[in-house]
């Protein structure tokens, strides 16, 4: 079995959709997409610096577009056995299931990150990840700082959210046996309490929207589970911007599904880095540049 994974926010690095808009009809369809928003997605996926994309209001409309824009590029035969997507890319999981149609995606995608953004602008706030560690110790040792851990995400790796200065003690102060703490390239502490202005704003972009059931098994940030119907997946999708991504229990899901190979559509490598940890013995390809493609459709064949 296939699943095809979509990575979140943090991902994005400056110029990645560069050679992806160079596809037959790649450009076309970016700028369609780009007039639907009211942004410029070629723009700020082939000329903008690293600090204009880490803009919350950009960088999610930019991951799914581009998570989008290089599953097609897959080809129209691919039938992943189950999809998935790690915080804003649940949006894109959402289109590859069908729930959502490629420009309602984006539609709401604009409008999370903008309702982010400005619930990130009240209290200047951030994330780290936690490199090590035995992840209850972790968790008890951010609450006590005040922090939340906002994606746990398997393989050892979870992430903490707050203010700034909680973050500085963290530093100061990790909890034993984190070798590391590597802070994340997002203006905000995301599924926290933080973003909970932002539920209400996108609960009313959702609203404007009719979701179908997923033609594919959908697995949920929420709790890991399969959900069946594009209603509770739309309505997830807006509870999820103020709680934490269980990433750990999507790949438990993943596990229970039998689960054999996995893709992580652009600009993958995060999640493939995960699973390779975490899943042994299942297959994984990140599609960075239009060169793995080949490598990513021979192992869809395979898998077919």
């Amino acid at each position: 079995m296939l699943v095809l994974v979509a990575p979140g926010q943090g991902a994005q690095t400056p110029g990645f959709l560069t050679e992806w808009l160079d596809l037959p009809g790649a450009a076309d369809r970016v700028a369609a997409w780009s007039d639907a928003i009211g942004l410029d997605l070629a723009h700020y996926g082939t000329k903008a610096d690293a600090e204009e994309i880490r803009d919350t209001a950009v960088a999610q409309p930019l991951l799914v577009a581009a998570g989008l824009l290089s599953a097609a590029a897959l080809g129209d035969g691919v039938v992943p056995g189950a999809v998935a997507g790690h915080s804003v890319g649940e949006i894109t999981a959402a289109a590859f299931a069908g729930v959502l149609d490629d420009t309602a995606a984006l539609t709401l995608v604009r409008r999370r990150g903008l309702a982010m953004a400005e619930a990130a602008a009240v209290t200047e706030t951030g994330m780290s990840a936690l490199l090590g560690g035995d992840p209850e110790v972790s968790v008890a040792h951010l609450e006590k700082l005040g922090l939340t851990p906002a994606n746990v995400n398997g393989a050892g790796q979870i992430v903490a959210a707050g203010t700034m200065e909680q973050l500085a003690a963290l530093n100061e102060d990790k909890p034993e046996g984190v070798r590391k703490v590597v802070p994340l390239k997002v203006a905000g502490a995301f599924h926290t309490h933080h973003m909970a202005p932002a539920v209400d704003k996108l609960a009313e972009a959702a609203e404007a929207l009719t979701p179908a059931d997923p033609k594919v098994t959908y697995v949920s940030n929420k709790d890991g589970r399969a959900v069946a119907t594009g209603t509770e997946v739309l309505e997830r999708l807006v509870g999820q911007v103020a709680n934490p991504v269980r990433w750990d229990l999507c790949m438990e899901t993943f596990k229970e599904l039998g689960v054999t190979a996995l893709i992580e559509v652009c600009p993958g490598g995060t999640l493939t880095g995960l699973a390779k940890r975490a899943l042994p013995g299942v297959k994984t390809l990140a599609l960075k540049t239009p060169a793995d493609l080949d490598a990513a459709r021979a192992l869809v064949a395979e898998q077919a």
